[in-house]
């Protein structure tokens, strides 16, 4: 992703481009308001693009505290109060936690970083919210020499890290690949001759002693990076001593390491001197750091991002929409195909069909009549009166009352008027009347009637028993739906009506209470 890498020292701002993994540019505008200027007319002529600031400033301090160990939002707490107690003058403070003690109640030991002189950097954060450029960040050369150390795999216990870059010479000490500290010193001295980088060492390792960062007698390894042009002076400064040691890398050694091209480095000719365009590369390369807060001046980033990731989801939407409109026009011809292809086979089996039906006999019936001829037989298969229903719900009750001996059935189907149908008569030679289509059930099932006869089998002169018999008999017979059930004749008539008579003499063994039920069913 294209970028704009501004490098921001004491004396000026270097203006870099980031565009298909490779460093271009390298404006370079005073820090005045003059060169402010200056830098508001280089950037509209800009294309508009996510901004990083890496500084390189003289007002960057450090300090080491412990804190007790507390997780989550109450530790986040804690530390930026910590933080907003130590640098009360600047917005742009920053913290790292680097472990916890080993010892006692193994506190968190903490790094505090800040921009001390905050005019130093605001006139180019003004500039850059005036213009609504999207600064992602503002980063520090020192914080980020920490990723550089990784990937170098300097792993040295004591180890100062020395680079020239446009504000000086930077020195950083870390101790067990963690930054404890850091000083920029100037390249050149009062008299405008290049300091004495061996000097410069020994006074660093004797703060470091002083401030009990570094014991006696503790070996502190110097690594300079440096151009290959530059190395003969500076090892000539610098010796090796008794707790010193010195290393030289070349800026194309440390560039081979890190895995930039050759010509990345090689953005002007100043600068091919310089360590800047090596950390430049290194923090285009870099996702997801943030370092020193920039408050409201990254609203602007906030807005870009978001209105990127509209315009991609956007695009895949409209993408999406066409290759489903392709696939509708690819299913719609499709489509389109298969529906000639069936009309061209209707057309031929109708054709065949009209050939068939020219060659058959004429038809002693119209289709129409022979689909209802078909529809009333199966009307009459499913709904025509049948005495098996009837029989069924006769037989279940037989089943719950023994004492009931079945003699005679007599079943009819009715009319829709509840009567039975009466027969047709052929004796004066007429032909008879026609069947109801009601009794052959349609269009619905007709009522059904059964006259039931049956005799209660026990004493013959309990007629009490009887009675109660015939009575549950009935009772199981209506529990049925839609069955009503009427008694015809009981087993002893009590009706005031009807004469009670009756034989004397001895009563025949086989003859038992008879009765009759009338049943009529409603489907």
């Amino acid at each position: 992703m294209s970028k704009h890498l501004f490098y921001l020292s004491s004396e000026q701002l270097a203006a870099y481009q980031w565009q298909g993994g490779r460093l271009s540019g390298g404006s370079v505008f005073s820090h005045d308001a003059e060169g402010v200027e200056r830098f508001m007319d280089y950037l509209d002529s800009q294309p508009l693009m996510p901004a990083l600031l890496l500084t390189d400033l003289v007002e960057e301090d450090f300090q080491r505290i412990n804190v007790p160990h507390v997780g989550g939002m109450g530790g986040r707490k804690l530390l930026q109060r910590r933080l907003q107690q130590q640098y009360r003058e600047t917005p742009y403070r920053h913290y790292e936690i680097q472990g916890r003690m080993a010892d006692g109640r193994r506190d968190d030991m903490v790094l505090l970083a800040a921009l001390t002189n905050p005019a130093t950097v605001q006139p180019w954060l003004d500039a850059l919210d005036q213009l609504q450029m999207p600064l992602a960040g503002l980063y520090s050369t020192t914080l980020l020499s920490t990723a550089l150390v990784h990937k170098l795999g300097l792993r040295d216990e004591h180890l100062l890290l020395l680079t020239q870059q446009s504000g000086g010479w930077r020195q950083s000490y870390f101790q067990n690949g963690q930054l404890k500290f850091s000083r920029l010193t100037a390249a050149i001295n009062r008299d405008g001759q290049p300091i004495d980088l061996g000097t410069e060492t020994a006074k660093t390792q004797q703060f470091l002693t002083s401030v009990r960062l570094m014991g006696r007698g503790n070996v502190l390894h110097a690594v300079v990076i440096a151009p290959v042009a530059s190395t003969p002076v500076l090892e000539g400064q610098c010796e090796d001593g008794p707790e010193t040691s010195f290393r030289f890398l070349s800026l194309r050694h440390v560039a081979t390491r890190l895995g930039l091209r050759s010509d990345e480095l090689q953005v002007n000719e100043l600068a091919a001197q310089l360590a800047d365009p090596m950390l430049l590369t290194l923090l285009a390369r870099q996702h997801g750091i943030r370092q020193y807060p920039l408050g409201s001046v990254r609203r602007h980033f906030k807005l870009w991002r978001i209105r990127r990731v509209l315009y991609w989801g956007s695009a895949v939407l409209g993408t999406a929409s066409l290759l489903w409109l392709g696939a509708n026009l690819w299913q719609a011809r499709d489509a389109q195909q298969q529906s000639g292809t069936l009309m061209a086979e209707a057309a031929s089996y109708d054709q065949r069909y009209r050939s068939v039906m020219a060659a058959m006999p004429p038809s002693v019936t119209s289709t129409a009549n022979m689909r209802a001829a078909v529809n009333v037989e199966r009307m009459l298969g499913t709904q025509a009166p049948a005495p098996l229903e009837m029989a069924a719900m006769v037989s279940a009750a037989l089943e719950q009352t023994p004492q009931i001996r079945l003699l005679q059935l007599d079943w009819k189907a009715m009319q829709g008027d509840g009567a039975a149908p009466s027969a047709p008569t052929q004796g004066d030679g007429r032909q008879a009347a026609p069947i109801s289509s009601a009794l052959l059930g349609i269009p619905t099932k007709p009522a059904q009637s059964l006259l039931l006869e049956a005799e209660i089998l026990g004493d013959q002169d309990d007629y009490r028993a009887a009675v109660d018999n015939m009575n549950r008999f009935a009772q199981q017979l209506a529990s049925n739906p839609r069955l009503t059930v009427a008694i015809d004749k009981p087993p002893l008539d009590t009706r005031s009506s009807v004469k009670l008579s009756a034989k004397a003499g001895p009563a025949s063994e086989d003859a038992h209470a008879r009765f009759s039920l009338i049943l009529v069913w409603k489907p």
